[in-house]
């Protein structure tokens, strides 16, 4: 657990001191959350506020994950990782020292876009649905960030990692239930929002917000994010850099 610890509380002190990238991250969020949230008329919901929310949550630990994983393609690319790979610590605390942050960094920005979603008009909660939620967050967080770590080992420069972060996240948020129910989706994107793991996570949310315990959504999340973390270990262990 100390190596784990150092190299998670390296990655915090460095995001900590770049103030600009502590509040850029949360721009996209937070503009979905108002402009969408409270502008848009949507006659297939209630509180289209209380819909939406559960997607931009789940939208900012994606792109908290997915922007996550760069690090440790800069670590790559300016010699760290070498210099870590040698230390005698286990491989494997570098990649949990990342998923801890990754997750982390994204469970404090949610927090804030919740925030922002109660003081907008969202309905408030009670305090074992919140605890639901932030667990359904940090299983998807521990999920994408091992994901997004391990891409970023076989990403050769930033711009390859950009790309990539691009095609895997836009494609993700739109093919899910972020924005509108199954019931109005065209048939194909109904089957494709059904397998998308970020459709996982929101309809957990929802079901929570909703007075239920989504035992399925969360056990889905937890097995899925269980093969990752294997997978990414596995990787780690025959890394050559």
């Amino acid at each position: 657990m100390n190596g784990i610890w150092h190299y998670m509380e390296r990655d915090m002190t460095k995001w900590l001191r770049g103030r600009v990238a502590v509040i850029s991250i949360l721009v996209m969020p937070a503009a979905w959350l108002v402009f969408v949230g409270l502008a848009l008329p949507v006659s297939f919901t209630g509180n289209y506020l209380d819909f939406i929310t559960p997607g931009i949550l789940v939208m900012t630990m994606l792109a908290s994950s997915m922007q996550g994983g760069a690090l440790l393609m800069f670590d790559k690319i300016l010699g760290f990782l070498n210099k870590f790979l040698a230390l005698p610590t286990p491989r494997e605390d570098i990649l949990f020292g990342k998923i801890v942050f990754i997750t982390i960094r994204g469970v404090l920005q949610s927090t804030i876009i919740l925030a922002i979603a109660v003081l907008i008009g969202a309905t408030v909660l009670a305090p074992l649905q919140y605890v639901l939620i932030y667990l359904i967050l940090i299983l998807f967080g521990v999920l994408l960030s091992g994901l997004a770590t391990t891409l970023a080992l076989y990403a050769g420069d930033h711009d390859t990692y950009a790309a990539i972060n691009t095609m895997i996240s836009m494609p993700l948020f739109f093919t899910s239930s972020a924005l509108m129910p199954y019931s109005v989706m065209p048939a194909w994107l109904r089957a494709l929002a059904s397998v998308n793991p970020l459709s996982f996570a929101i309809d957990a949310i929802r079901s929570v917000g909703a007075g239920s315990v989504p035992v399925l959504q969360i056990g889905v999340l937890a097995l899925l994010g269980l093969l990752v973390i294997v997978l990414c270990m596995r990787v780690f262990r025959r890394l050559t850099v």
